[in-house]
């Protein structure tokens, strides 16, 4: 069961959000927040497993919540589900902490997806979020040739982790160990310069999908 709690200052939106995820067998809406102070306090009495956060939100807001709790309840994941798509509220929630960033006009089907990705330690990114996010990346993502940085081998693993592949099915289809998959994306994540396999992902999906690319490859 995936233990939530709701962080948003609109009682309407929160108790209508609580009635939605009341609905998936594999949840359950501990706790609701009216603003960021009270997430933090709720957060520490609770200890769900993944928290919907709010941007806005009177008394503190939804980044300096996210930041507070990612350093008091590291192990807490934390998905913020926003009205608002500006690059500063995304950027700055994913380095306070937060795995993901939905706005919320997301179906409820997807949401209820995204919860679960985030409660699995991966990163999720709406998709108009994703190239936001995409275009603040580091420079190497966009001067270096990828074939310069990686081996054969990393190269198969990030044509998986674009198309979704979890660790545990990167290494059946490629005949590899849990653990050596992931020393491939450890490498991975340093020669971009990049911190978690989200925006790893991202860079494969726009770099690999290109038209030189693909060129490159029937070659």
């Amino acid at each position: 069961m995936i233990r939530l709690m709701l962080a948003d200052d609109q009682a309407m939106f929160r108790r209508g959000l609580a009635r939605l995820l009341a609905l998936e067998p594999d949840m359950e809406v501990l706790a609701e927040a009216i603003d960021g102070r009270a997430a933090i306090a709720l957060a520490e009495q609770h200890q769900p497993d993944v928290i919907l956060m709010d941007m806005r939100m009177p008394q503190v807001d939804g980044v300096e919540a996210t930041r507070e709790i990612h350093q008091r309840l590291p192990w807490i994941r934390i998905l913020v589900l926003s009205t608002f798509d500006e690059d500063d509220y995304i950027q700055a929630s994913l380095r306070a902490g937060a795995l993901g960033y939905l706005l919320k006009s997301t179906p409820s089907q997807q949401l209820a997806a995204a919860i679960r990705t985030v409660y699995q330690g991966y990163g999720h990114l709406g998709p108009t979020i994703a190239p936001k996010v995409f275009t603040q990346q580091h420079p190497t993502s966009s001067s270096t040739d990828y074939q310069h940085l990686f081996t054969n081998r990393e190269l198969e693993i990030l044509h998986l982790l674009r198309q979704g592949y979890t660790n545990r099915e990167m290494a059946t289809a490629l005949h590899l160990s849990i653990g050596t998959v992931k020393n491939h994306l450890t490498r991975i994540l340093s020669q971009l310069g990049f911190r978690d396999r989200t925006q790893a992902a991202l860079w494969a999906y726009t770099r690999l999908n290109s038209p030189k690319h693909q060129a490159d490859d029937e070659c």
